[in-house]
């Protein structure tokens, strides 16, 4: 556009030039008519070409404005209601695997969480599966709201035989649906698992033997005797001779002029226990005070003599 302007100024000031050198002189000239004749075509001829070399100039479109997306809200999703539906929580008592002896009992207990959205009424513990160990097979569950813990509980009895034993428990509602279980086995159960320790060997015990038949002991005692008639008292000894055991006591009587002893005797024992025998001095002997013995010789079944006993005491005379 700038390129097309100054040639324009340039061919008028030719053109003013040129009409200038063709100025009339005071004569007619036709070569100078025709040469100003010329100029003013060509003049005319640059002014047409620059007016259409502006005009289809192509204008420039008009600019629009897009608005901008606007954000909107979406609103968030609202929770579905559970129910029912619980969580195991802990085992309150018997961790898993605690040794239990053959035939023991003992109260299995777990706590219970209810996570559902309804209160629990009417609901059960069952056992569901497993080794039951005597338990019942339901029990009801009190009254349970929604976030509230309840314990639950079981008396069971380990078996007799030596294993590891688990019995599956689970929660149903009043209206027979199983309850879901959160943190339980398989989301559904919960358990009580045992070990059952082997019986322990029975301990050999000795039989005490008893001991054999013996007469244990013979304690001497001093008295005197009479004849109920005569004021004649002469020394009696009684020898107490006690045994083990039921049995049979042969014994004689030795003094000490008569050292080889008297006539056996016999003594019948029906349970351990004492039985007192009596030696009266008899009047007429030749004994008159002196210091002397007696003792008592135990045949069977000791074989043995037993301690002599002293005395001095002598028969009163008429």
């Amino acid at each position: 556009m700038k390129s097309l302007t100054r040639l324009f100024h340039l061919f008028i000031v030719c053109a003013l030039f040129l009409g200038a050198c063709n100025l009339p002189s005071g004569k007619s000239d036709d070569g100078a008519e025709v040469s100003g004749t010329f100029a003013a075509q060509t003049v005319e001829a640059l002014l047409m070409t620059a007016t259409v070399t502006s005009t289809s100039a192509p204008s420039a479109a008009p600019a629009t404005n897009t608005p901008a997306p606007t954000n909107t809200n979406t609103p968030a999703p609202t929770a579905t209601p559970v129910c029912p539906q619980a969580q195991f929580v802990t085992d309150v008592t018997i961790p898993d695997g605690t040794e239990m002896n053959p035939g023991q009992t003992f109260t299995k207990k777990w706590r219970i969480r209810n996570t559902g959205t309804c209160a629990w009424s009417g609901y059960s513990l069952v056992f569901d599966s497993g080794d039951s160990m005597g338990g019942p097979a339901s029990q009801p569950i009190g009254a349970v709201n929604p976030g509230q813990e309840v314990d639950l509980e079981v008396n069971l009895t380990a078996p007799t035989s030596a294993g590891n034993y688990r019995g599956y428990w689970r929660i149903v509602s009043n209206s027979n649906v199983l309850v879901p279980m959160l943190n339980g086995y398989q989301g559904r159960a919960f358990y009580v698992d045992i070990k059952v320790k082997a019986p322990a060997a029975p301990t050999a015990t000795n039989t005490p033997v008893p001991p054999a038949f013996a007469v244990t002991s013979v304690n001497y005692s001093l008295g005197t005797w009479g004849d109920g008639v005569s004021t004649i008292n002469c020394p009696r000894v009684t020898a107490s001779i006690t045994t083990n055991g039921a049995g049979t006591v042969t014994f004689k009587w030795k003094r000490q002029d008569s050292p080889g002893g008297g006539a056996t005797q016999t003594l019948n024992f029906a349970a351990a226990g004492t039985q007192n025998v009596n030696y009266d001095w008899q009047r007429g002997s030749t004994w008159a005070g002196t210091a002397t013995w007696v003792s008592v010789y135990i045949e069977t079944p000791n074989n043995q003599d037993f301690s002599q006993f002293n005395f001095s005491t002598a028969c009163t005379t008429p």
